[in-house]
């Protein structure tokens, strides 16, 4: 399937891919939880996956199947599976696609909540080995005889690590193992994981994707990239007549059918909604993240910004080459230790404290006290994140206005 990143392929994929019925320009939104089924034969041939259709609405609905049509189009991938949220795809594709005893290696400076749930792996067999994606070596040198994949982001959050991706598919290639990219800070429109010959990619629909921070979901998509017949995992009842579908298959009836993390249809169609102006809201973020890091590091009160888009940034060069010119709309910084971080968080006024990213408005928190606060104090300086440290998820306001609230705030926490 052709690769729809374009303006034009995101605004009109809905209705060009699904064919909603009535001339509408959305697919529409199907509520219905069963399916009829006139002919008992039809219902055991879509039961058994000889052939598409819905059975039940847990495993599969309209509204879903248009929203993963439009993602896998996206990508340019074999096939993609939403859930309810991104940490559901996560849990979902490698709950299904590993088994105790399996040896993973993944990146040490992964979202909180993604470590977390790494950590619950474990307490199930997998033995996990946690090392620095931005240098491949460091991946090289965790692979051992049971290692199966590979799983990192594209740029970590908050410290904006950008992953060595060129080289760690270098190396799964070489040993025949799966990565996995999390390219929730990255999508399709900055990212070509395809042409990168990643395995597979996750993501949070509910950040960019869906883009205004009022729904959830997630998804997984195939990139057809690597062989499922190398991987030893796969259980013969999901050996589909398509090989390139094996993973998918084990991952629907497993990860989505079996642990029940169902995408709403509702929200499927919300989704769908957001992504067609994902190129011009990712356009924005970026085009402001970049100036308002620029201000952030010549202030007299800051002592650090990390974003790749800087030239001082460890990954500057390999950002610039892998994200289509874009730098994303992740940044993070430290203040001097004279300032108060909670008196300037409470300072800003169009600024929003909260806990999201990738919405159209711009947000802010304190990480190590919040969305890292389980993960205690010797984790994360294994992470680069600072007790001080601040995270802005960028928005689609005018940059001067967030950089002139900023300022304020700042100045706010001079005062004698």
């Amino acid at each position: 399937m052709k690769k729809s990143t374009s303006n034009t392929q995101l605004v009109h994929a809905d209705r060009l891919l699904n064919r909603p019925q009535h001339g509408a320009v959305h697919e529409a939104t199907n509520n219905s939880v069963l399916f009829e089924f006139e002919d008992v034969a039809q219902l055991e041939s879509v039961f058994q996956g000889k052939e598409a259709g819905h059975v039940y609405s847990r495993s599969s609905s309209g509204s879903a199947v248009a929203l993963q049509n439009m993602l896998c189009a996206l990508e340019d991938g074999v096939g993609a599976v939403a859930f309810a949220t991104g940490m559901a795809g996560i849990s979902g594709v490698l709950f299904s696609l590993l088994k105790a005893g399996d040896h993973i290696i993944v990146s040490q400076f992964l979202f909180g909540n993604t470590r977390s749930f790494m950590e619950t792996l474990q307490q199930f067999g997998i033995q996990i080995s946690f090392v620095d994606v931005s240098y491949a070596q460091c991946v090289q040198d965790a692979i051992n005889e049971n290692t199966t994949l590979v799983f990192c982001e594209s740029i970590a959050n908050p410290g904006t690590q950008v992953s060595d991706i060129e080289g760690i598919v270098k190396l799964c290639t070489e040993h025949d193992l799966l990565f996995i990219l999390d390219n929730t800070m990255t999508p399709a429109t900055m990212l070509n994981a395809k042409a990168l010959n990643v395995s597979m990619i996750v993501t949070s629909l509910t950040k960019y994707i869906g883009g205004h921070g009022n729904v959830l979901g997630g998804a997984a998509v195939d990139l057809g990239n690597y062989n499922w017949e190398n991987f030893s995992n796969i259980s013969d009842k999901y050996k589909v007549a398509d090989t390139s579908q094996w993973g998918l298959t084990q991952i629907r009836k497993r990860g989505l059918r079996d642990m029940g993390a169902t995408l709403a249809p509702a929200s499927a169609h919300q989704i769908s909604v957001g992504l067609e102006t994902l190129n011009l809201r990712l356009d924005k973020t970026c085009i402001n993240a970049m100036a308002i890091a620029k201000f952030l590091d010549t202030h007299a009160s800051v002592a650090k910004v990390f974003y790749p888009g800087m030239p001082e940034h460890p990954q500057h060069a390999r950002a610039k080459a892998l994200f289509n010119g874009q730098f994303g709309g992740i940044l993070s910084f430290e203040l001097n230790n004279n300032i108060d971080m909670r008196k300037f968080l409470n300072a800003l006024q169009l600024v929003i404290c909260a806990t999201h990213l990738g919405d159209t408005r711009t947000l802010a928190l304190p990480v190590a006290t919040t969305i890292f606060y389980e993960n205690g104090p010797e984790q994360r300086e294994v992470m680069g994140i600072g007790d001080s440290m601040i995270r802005m998820s960028i928005g689609i306001e005018d940059a001067q206005d967030v950089i002139d609230d900023i300022a304020q705030a700042l100045a706010v926490c001079s005062e004698r």
